[in-house]
Protein backbone atom coordinates (compact mmCIF):
# COMPACT_ATOMS: atom_id res chain seq x y z
CA UNK A 1 0.00 0.00 0.00
CA UNK A 2 1.15 3.55 -0.73
CA UNK A 3 0.34 4.44 2.88
CA UNK A 4 3.06 2.05 4.00
CA UNK A 5 5.65 3.04 1.38
CA UNK A 6 8.42 5.38 2.48
CA UNK A 7 11.35 7.27 1.03
CA UNK A 8 14.51 8.16 2.92
CA UNK A 9 15.71 11.69 3.61
CA UNK A 10 19.45 12.43 3.22
CA UNK A 11 20.02 12.04 6.97
CA UNK A 12 18.45 8.58 7.02
CA UNK A 13 15.00 9.56 8.33
CA UNK A 14 12.16 7.63 6.68
CA UNK A 15 9.21 9.66 5.39
CA UNK A 16 5.91 8.12 4.20
CA UNK A 17 5.39 8.91 0.53
CA UNK A 18 1.68 9.75 0.84
CA UNK A 19 0.60 12.44 3.30
CA UNK A 20 -2.53 14.18 4.50
CA UNK A 21 -2.52 17.90 3.77
CA UNK A 22 -4.46 20.15 6.15
CA UNK A 23 -4.47 23.50 4.35
CA UNK A 24 -7.81 25.28 4.87
CA UNK A 25 -8.94 22.79 7.52
CA UNK A 26 -10.09 24.87 10.49
CA UNK A 27 -8.28 24.40 13.78
CA UNK A 28 -11.40 23.26 15.65
CA UNK A 29 -11.95 20.34 13.26
CA UNK A 30 -8.33 19.55 12.43
CA UNK A 31 -7.96 17.03 15.29
CA UNK A 32 -10.88 14.96 14.00
CA UNK A 33 -9.54 15.07 10.44
CA UNK A 34 -6.09 13.94 11.59
CA UNK A 35 -7.48 11.12 13.71
CA UNK A 36 -9.68 9.96 10.81
CA UNK A 37 -6.64 9.88 8.52
CA UNK A 38 -4.57 8.00 11.08
CA UNK A 39 -7.39 5.48 11.55
CA UNK A 40 -7.39 4.89 7.79
CA UNK A 41 -3.65 4.27 7.85
CA UNK A 42 -2.00 7.59 7.05
CA UNK A 43 1.22 8.15 8.97
CA UNK A 44 2.35 11.44 7.45
CA UNK A 45 0.54 14.66 8.43
CA UNK A 46 1.33 18.11 7.02
CA UNK A 47 0.50 21.47 8.59
CA UNK A 48 2.01 24.97 8.71
CA UNK A 49 2.13 27.99 10.94
CA UNK A 50 0.25 29.89 8.22
CA UNK A 51 -2.64 27.41 8.31
CA UNK A 52 -3.60 28.37 11.87
CA UNK A 53 -4.37 24.74 12.74
CA UNK A 54 -1.18 23.45 14.38
CA UNK A 55 -2.96 23.15 17.72
CA UNK A 56 -5.69 20.95 16.25
CA UNK A 57 -3.24 18.86 14.25
CA UNK A 58 -1.14 18.28 17.34
CA UNK A 59 -4.20 17.30 19.34
CA UNK A 60 -5.14 14.78 16.66
CA UNK A 61 -1.67 13.26 16.75
CA UNK A 62 -1.52 13.14 20.56
CA UNK A 63 -4.99 11.67 21.07
CA UNK A 64 -4.99 9.20 18.17
CA UNK A 65 -3.84 6.27 20.27
CA UNK A 66 -0.99 5.68 17.83
CA UNK A 67 2.58 5.91 19.20
CA UNK A 68 4.12 9.28 18.41
CA UNK A 69 7.18 7.68 16.81
CA UNK A 70 4.95 6.02 14.20
CA UNK A 71 3.58 9.36 12.95
CA UNK A 72 5.55 11.71 10.70
CA UNK A 73 4.55 15.33 11.37
CA UNK A 74 5.74 18.20 9.24
CA UNK A 75 5.13 21.91 9.64
CA UNK A 76 6.38 25.08 8.00
CA UNK A 77 7.98 28.30 9.15
CA UNK A 78 5.82 31.30 8.29
CA UNK A 79 7.01 32.91 5.05
CA UNK A 80 7.34 36.30 6.73
CA UNK A 81 10.01 35.17 9.19
CA UNK A 82 13.42 35.95 7.72
CA UNK A 83 15.63 36.32 10.79
CA UNK A 84 17.40 34.04 13.24
CA UNK A 85 15.65 35.07 16.47
CA UNK A 86 12.24 35.09 14.84
CA UNK A 87 12.74 31.61 13.41
CA UNK A 88 14.10 30.27 16.70
CA UNK A 89 11.04 31.53 18.56
CA UNK A 90 8.68 30.27 15.86
CA UNK A 91 10.05 26.73 16.06
CA UNK A 92 9.45 26.68 19.81
CA UNK A 93 5.98 28.14 19.26
CA UNK A 94 5.07 25.36 16.81
CA UNK A 95 6.21 22.73 19.31
CA UNK A 96 4.16 24.38 22.03
CA UNK A 97 1.09 24.82 19.82
CA UNK A 98 1.12 21.16 18.82
CA UNK A 99 2.08 19.88 22.24
CA UNK A 100 4.86 17.78 20.72
CA UNK A 101 8.43 17.18 21.87
CA UNK A 102 9.73 17.22 18.31
CA UNK A 103 8.64 17.85 14.72
CA UNK A 104 9.73 15.32 12.12
CA UNK A 105 10.19 17.82 9.29
CA UNK A 106 10.25 21.61 9.43
CA UNK A 107 10.20 23.61 6.21
CA UNK A 108 10.67 27.27 5.24
CA UNK A 109 7.27 27.90 3.65
CA UNK A 110 8.46 30.32 0.98
CA UNK A 111 11.69 32.06 -0.04
CA UNK A 112 9.81 35.36 0.11
CA UNK A 113 7.11 36.77 2.40
CA UNK A 114 3.74 36.24 0.72
CA UNK A 115 3.10 39.98 0.48
CA UNK A 116 6.36 40.33 -1.46
CA UNK A 117 5.91 37.34 -3.75
CA UNK A 118 6.54 39.51 -6.83
CA UNK A 119 9.57 41.26 -5.30
CA UNK A 120 12.95 40.97 -7.03
CA UNK A 121 14.53 40.54 -3.58
CA UNK A 122 15.29 36.84 -3.02
CA UNK A 123 15.82 37.32 0.74
CA UNK A 124 19.01 35.25 0.64
CA UNK A 125 20.37 36.61 3.92
CA UNK A 126 17.04 36.24 5.70
CA UNK A 127 16.63 32.66 4.55
CA UNK A 128 20.15 31.80 5.72
CA UNK A 129 19.41 33.37 9.11
CA UNK A 130 16.16 31.40 9.49
CA UNK A 131 17.92 28.26 8.27
CA UNK A 132 20.61 28.64 10.94
CA UNK A 133 17.90 28.54 13.62
CA UNK A 134 16.51 25.41 11.99
CA UNK A 135 19.96 23.79 11.88
CA UNK A 136 20.37 24.43 15.61
CA UNK A 137 16.90 23.01 16.35
CA UNK A 138 17.84 19.95 14.29
CA UNK A 139 21.03 19.52 16.32
CA UNK A 140 19.04 19.93 19.55
CA UNK A 141 16.56 17.21 18.59
CA UNK A 142 13.60 19.55 18.28
CA UNK A 143 13.45 18.76 14.56
CA UNK A 144 14.37 15.49 12.84
CA UNK A 145 14.77 16.93 9.34
CA UNK A 146 14.67 20.34 7.62
CA UNK A 147 13.71 21.49 4.16
CA UNK A 148 12.14 24.21 2.03
CA UNK A 149 8.99 24.92 0.05
CA UNK A 150 8.42 26.98 -3.10
CA UNK A 151 12.16 27.59 -3.54
CA UNK A 152 13.56 28.05 -7.03
CA UNK A 153 17.04 26.99 -8.13
CA UNK A 154 18.78 30.21 -6.99
CA UNK A 155 17.09 29.95 -3.59
CA UNK A 156 18.24 26.35 -3.23
CA UNK A 157 21.80 27.24 -4.26
CA UNK A 158 21.92 29.94 -1.59
CA UNK A 159 21.45 27.31 1.10
CA UNK A 160 23.44 24.56 -0.61
CA UNK A 161 26.48 26.80 -1.00
CA UNK A 162 26.34 28.69 2.30
CA UNK A 163 24.63 26.57 4.96
CA UNK A 164 26.11 23.85 7.14
CA UNK A 165 23.20 21.43 6.61
CA UNK A 166 21.91 21.11 3.07
CA UNK A 167 18.15 21.18 2.39
CA UNK A 168 16.77 17.65 2.67
CA UNK A 169 13.50 18.13 0.81
CA UNK A 170 11.88 20.53 -1.64
CA UNK A 171 8.12 20.88 -1.41
CA UNK A 172 6.57 22.43 -4.49
CA UNK A 173 3.44 22.76 -6.59
CA UNK A 174 3.35 19.84 -9.02
CA UNK A 175 0.51 18.03 -10.72
CA UNK A 176 -0.67 16.76 -14.08
CA UNK A 177 -0.65 19.83 -16.31
CA UNK A 178 1.93 21.76 -14.32
CA UNK A 179 5.02 19.75 -13.36
CA UNK A 180 8.31 21.70 -13.07
CA UNK A 181 10.48 18.86 -14.36
CA UNK A 182 13.75 20.85 -14.51
CA UNK A 183 13.45 22.03 -10.91
CA UNK A 184 12.48 18.55 -9.71
CA UNK A 185 15.46 17.01 -11.48
CA UNK A 186 17.79 19.67 -10.07
CA UNK A 187 16.60 19.10 -6.49
CA UNK A 188 17.03 15.34 -6.89
CA UNK A 189 20.53 15.88 -8.31
CA UNK A 190 21.37 17.66 -5.05
CA UNK A 191 20.21 14.62 -3.02
CA UNK A 192 16.92 16.21 -1.98
CA UNK A 193 13.61 14.42 -1.90
CA UNK A 194 10.76 16.20 -3.66
CA UNK A 195 7.22 16.52 -2.32
CA UNK A 196 4.26 17.74 -4.37
CA UNK A 197 1.51 19.76 -2.76
CA UNK A 198 -1.81 20.14 -4.58
CA UNK A 199 -1.20 16.95 -6.62
CA UNK A 200 -4.87 17.05 -7.62
CA UNK A 201 -4.55 20.74 -8.52
CA UNK A 202 -7.56 23.04 -8.30
CA UNK A 203 -10.16 24.60 -10.52
CA UNK A 204 -10.91 22.88 -13.79
CA UNK A 205 -8.56 19.89 -13.74
CA UNK A 206 -11.36 17.49 -12.75
CA UNK A 207 -13.12 18.46 -15.97
CA UNK A 208 -10.08 17.98 -18.23
CA UNK A 209 -11.16 15.53 -20.98
CA UNK A 210 -7.66 14.12 -21.61
CA UNK A 211 -7.10 13.36 -17.94
CA UNK A 212 -10.61 11.99 -17.59
CA UNK A 213 -10.08 9.62 -20.53
CA UNK A 214 -6.88 8.18 -19.05
CA UNK A 215 -8.53 7.79 -15.64
CA UNK A 216 -11.42 5.89 -17.21
CA UNK A 217 -8.96 3.74 -19.16
CA UNK A 218 -7.31 2.76 -15.86
CA UNK A 219 -10.67 2.34 -14.05
CA UNK A 220 -9.70 4.93 -11.42
CA UNK A 221 -10.88 8.38 -10.39
CA UNK A 222 -9.16 11.52 -11.63
CA UNK A 223 -7.76 12.28 -8.15
CA UNK A 224 -6.36 8.73 -7.92
CA UNK A 225 -4.75 9.10 -11.34
CA UNK A 226 -3.25 12.45 -10.39
CA UNK A 227 -1.78 11.12 -7.14
CA UNK A 228 -0.38 8.03 -8.88
CA UNK A 229 1.19 10.29 -11.54
CA UNK A 230 3.17 12.03 -8.78
CA UNK A 231 4.17 8.87 -6.90
CA UNK A 232 5.28 7.16 -10.09
CA UNK A 233 7.91 9.87 -10.53
CA UNK A 234 9.35 9.12 -7.07
CA UNK A 235 7.82 12.29 -5.69
CA UNK A 236 6.01 12.37 -2.36
CA UNK A 237 2.34 13.31 -2.67
CA UNK A 238 0.48 15.67 -0.35
CA UNK A 239 -3.25 15.75 -1.19
CA UNK A 240 -5.30 17.78 1.25
CA UNK A 241 -8.80 16.89 2.42
CA UNK A 242 -10.86 16.82 5.58
CA UNK A 243 -13.26 14.25 4.14
CA UNK A 244 -12.58 10.66 5.35
CA UNK A 245 -14.12 9.18 2.19
CA UNK A 246 -11.71 11.21 0.07
CA UNK A 247 -8.83 10.22 2.36
CA UNK A 248 -9.62 6.55 1.70
CA UNK A 249 -10.03 7.04 -2.02
CA UNK A 250 -6.81 9.07 -2.30
CA UNK A 251 -4.90 6.18 -0.74
CA UNK A 252 -6.16 3.62 -3.26
CA UNK A 253 -3.41 4.23 -5.78
CA UNK A 254 -1.71 0.84 -6.03
CA UNK A 255 -1.88 0.65 -9.80
CA UNK A 256 0.58 1.43 -12.56
CA UNK A 257 0.17 4.07 -15.25
CA UNK A 258 1.64 2.87 -18.54
CA UNK A 259 4.70 4.62 -19.98
CA UNK A 260 2.58 5.81 -22.91
CA UNK A 261 -0.08 7.31 -20.63
CA UNK A 262 2.61 8.91 -18.44
CA UNK A 263 4.05 10.68 -21.47
CA UNK A 264 0.58 11.89 -22.43
CA UNK A 265 -0.02 13.20 -18.90
CA UNK A 266 3.37 14.93 -18.80
CA UNK A 267 2.54 16.79 -22.03
CA UNK A 268 -0.77 18.19 -20.78
CA UNK A 269 -1.02 21.84 -19.75
CA UNK A 270 -3.64 22.54 -17.07
CA UNK A 271 -3.08 25.62 -14.94
CA UNK A 272 -6.59 26.90 -14.26
CA UNK A 273 -6.75 27.16 -10.44
CA UNK A 274 -10.17 28.76 -10.19
CA UNK A 275 -10.71 30.57 -6.90
CA UNK A 276 -7.28 29.46 -5.66
CA UNK A 277 -5.64 31.78 -8.22
CA UNK A 278 -5.78 34.51 -5.59
CA UNK A 279 -3.03 32.72 -3.63
CA UNK A 280 0.55 33.60 -4.68
CA UNK A 281 1.65 30.03 -5.43
CA UNK A 282 -1.25 29.61 -7.88
CA UNK A 283 -1.02 33.10 -9.40
CA UNK A 284 1.36 32.13 -12.17
CA UNK A 285 3.74 34.93 -11.19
Amino acid sequence: MSLKNTQTLPNGVAIPELALGTWMIEDDVAADAVKAALDIGYRHIDTAQAYGNERGVGEGVRTSGIPREEIFVQSKLAAEIKDYEGAKAAIDQSLESMGLDYIDLFIIHSPKPWAEWDSEDRFFEGNLAAWKAMEEALEAGKLRAIGVSNFQRDDLDNLIENATVKPMILQLLAHVGNTPFDLIDYAKSKSMLVEAYSPIAHGKILDNPEIKAIAEKNSVTIPQLCIRYILQQDILALPKTGNPDHMKSNAQVDFEISAEDMETLKAITAKDYGDASMFPVFSGS
